[in-house]
């Protein structure tokens, strides 16, 4: 498991953890972890494939409008030096 050091933080700040910590009865250590987990891995987490289709429904687009990036273009005809 990583270990993880923070420099200088203000006194005020180190009395609310400590505060915090007490009122949910947890180390001061164990309430910074808290914190950071909350913060970097919400509990409902957004899936790219449902931000996705979200996007697409509040845009209102249909199956028909990405029909397009099915079709490939005619080859082009190739130069001739005649």
């Amino acid at each position: 498991m990583a270990v993880l050091t923070v420099r200088n933080v203000p006194d005020e700040v180190h009395r609310a953890l400590r505060l915090r910590a007490a009122m949910n009865g947890r180390s001061t250590e164990a309430e910074v972890r808290e914190i950071l987990e909350s913060v970097v891995k919400p509990k409902r987490r957004i899936r790219m494939g449902d931000a996705f289709a979200d996007l697409g429904r509040q845009s209102e687009l249909t199956n028909d409008d990405f029909a397009v990036f099915g079709q490939r273009p005619a080859p082009a005809e190739p130069l001739r030096f005649e």
